[in-house]
């Protein structure tokens, strides 16, 4: 199938006098969830991973993703057809530039990259050429129609903040910076702006569109008309103006003349390239909504707190019954009685992202997904490690725990390294740091009890987390890859170092955190603090106690007595009284 597919392709190019031709894992909004008519990767290649891009030439091809899939890339693809690559280690523009002759044209579709992806490869030396229609289109016979789910209200009760407070703080930050209008092509921008979400793609409530936001704070709003039933459409209010997509490319000519912001990292470059073509002066700048919508405000803080509680319950009944079910379970089955408790709640909405349910070897595939075809059994004593989420009406949770499953107890070497990604954890979980510091800047905490033993892990350390949004939201993370931009008070950001031993298992420890003031009566400038948010105990069969200090076991005792203490209260008793023997005192 997929080297039929891969030579249409290359028909398909030769027809348009191409050389070659990138195909990102990408749809026209750049997000990491796209509908399935965006799924062009996984047609041409069999790659489902959500981060990844194929770079096709005439006599090779390949595809790159990060260490999170390169294992799940190894198995979906044909070698035969497919060189393999990890994209940090060897990116996609210098593999096109080691493989084709100078000034080869290659095909890109402007609205599936970024400015800055594109400017990589013109870095690299490539000729880029610009396509008006994607030549996978033209051969992919049953490609999905969009969605048009509905948009829906997101009421003040979640959202905290109104639509035009919102609209009008951003539209003065426009003229202050003397900019006449932004572009929005990010989805949850729009939906955290306009208080209103969705279901146009799995796993994240929002809705597919693109936006323009002026300086006097009124909005054009550019999508599917079907999905706008009358009560969104006079909850937007008159100040937003709705229109088809189709009008687009004449709203931007109306724009000559105007100094626009264009989100050079997260906007379709096709944006820069029709505004500059209509005589507008393109300014680039990062998305005025990110940073506003990262910062929680209280109401949004206090609906994470009660998501997370809720979802505490559906993770601790869930630990309790895996406890008994070693041996007599798969992978399928265990994320599917998770997802079945966590929607008992009246408040859940779905899953965050697919359940990662790995059994020992499979723990080692950073976001292994569990298809039927790999299920397994969870067999006594092995690693399991469970990493998922859920979405609720007032927030969105993402947890990870790695589990031994008994009746023998765990090797030395399993307790050695699940407690220095424990010490990593603490140490994050733990910190004390002034405004202005960045994401980069804290990673190594995370790392160094495993550097000290000469081990890493090949992904960041922590992303951020929307409010009833995208589980992994920018702009902060922490990650030495990532752009330094200053942690700030209300950001939820994920706390989940881990280790992988491929072929054997994985582990991985994760909680979210809220950024908050720290009171330090003797500071000299602002500083932060965490608050943990995740209320689930970690498995302390696993923990190496003599590794730890004494900080770190205060630390560990202090969060189990608070995750006893706040939702053992609202389970069964059987489910209660495990509870607290799992939260029992290490020190």
């Amino acid at each position: 199938m997929h080297d039929s597919r891969l030579a249409a392709l290359r028909a398909e190019l030769d027809r348009h006098g191409l050389h070659g031709f990138i195909v990102p894992r990408a749809d026209e909004h750049l997000g990491e969830y796209v509908p399935a008519a965006a799924e062009r990767l996984a047609w041409l290649t069999g790659f489902t991973g959500s981060a990844g891009l194929a770079a096709v030439l005439p006599d090779r091809a390949a595809v790159f993703t990060d260490g999170r899939y390169v294992l799940q890339l190894q198995a979906q693809t044909d070698p035969a057809l497919w060189e393999r690559r990890h994209i940090i280690e060897e990116p996609p523009q210098t593999w096109l530039a080691g493989h084709v002759p100078a000034g080869a044209p290659i095909g890109y579709d402007p609205l599936l990259i970024s400015e800055e992806g594109l400017q990589r490869y013109l870095d690299a030396g490539l000729a880029m050429i610009a396509v008006t229609a994607n030549p996978i289109d033209a051969i992919w016979t049953d490609r999905p129609a969009p969605p048009l789910a509905p948009a829906v209200p997101h009421g003040l009760a979640q959202a905290g903040r109104d639509s035009a407070d919102k609209r009008a703080d951003l539209a003065a930050a426009l003229r202050e910076a003397k900019q006449d209008a932004a572009i929005l092509t990010d989805p949850a921008s729009i939906a955290w702006l306009l208080n209103i979400r969705g279901a146009d793609v799995p796993y994240t409530p929002f809705v597919l569109g693109f936006a323009i936001l002026h300086a006097d704070g009124d909005t054009e709003l550019f999508l599917a008309l079907e999905k706008l039933p009358d009560a969104t459409r006079a909850w937007l209010g008159s100040a937003v103006a709705v229109q088809p997509r189709s009008v687009l490319p004449g709203a931007l000519a109306r724009l000559a003349g105007k100094r626009v912001r264009v989100d050079a990292a997260t906007a379709p470059v096709w944006f820069a390239q029709t505004l500059r073509a209509a005589g507008a002066t393109v300014v680039a700048g990062m998305d005025p909504c990110l940073l506003p919508k990262a910062s929680k405000n209280p109401v949004e803080q206090q609906g994470a707190r009660d998501a997370h509680a809720r979802d505490a319950v559906a993770v601790c009944r869930f630990l309790h019954w895996l406890a008994g079910a070693a041996g007599h379970t798969t992978e399928l089955e265990a994320a599917a009685r998770l997802l079945a408790f966590r929607a008992e709640a009246p408040e859940f909405r779905g899953e965050s992202f697919p359940a990662i349910s790995g059994a020992g070897e499979h723990g080692a595939i950073i976001h292994y997904r569990v298809t039927p075809e790999t299920n397994r059994p969870i067999n006594p004593d092995e690693l399991y490690l469970i990493d998922s989420g859920g979405q609720y009406a007032d927030g969105t949770t993402d947890i990870t725990r790695t589990v031994w499953t008994g009746p023998g107890d765990p090797p030395a070497e399993l307790r050695d390294r699940v407690t220095r990604v424990l010490k990593g954890h603490i140490a994050i979980a733990r910190l004390v740091f002034p405004q202005g510091v960045a994401g980069p800047h804290l990673d190594a905490f995370a790392r160094a009890a495993l550097w000290r033993a000469g081990l890493d892990y090949d992904h960041g350390t922590g992303h951020g987390v929307g409010s009833y949004l995208s589980v992994h939201e920018g702009p902060v993370s922490l990650s030495r890859a990532a752009k330094p931009v200053p942690i700030a008070a209300g950001l939820i950001l994920s706390n989940e170092p881990g280790y992988y031993a491929p072929g054997a298992y994985g582990i991985r420890l994760e909680n979210l955190l809220l950024v908050q003031p720290a009171d330090l009566p003797e500071a000299n400038k602002p500083f932060l603090r965490f608050e943990t948010l995740t209320l689930a105990p970690f498995d302390r069969r696993l923990i190496e106690r003599d590794l730890l200090t004494a900080e770190e076991t205060a630390w560990l005792d202090s969060y189990h007595a608070r995750v006893a203490d706040e939702i053992g209260k609202r389970l069964d008793p059987a489910a209660r009284a495990w509870l607290v023997a799992a939260c029992a005192a290490v020190g």
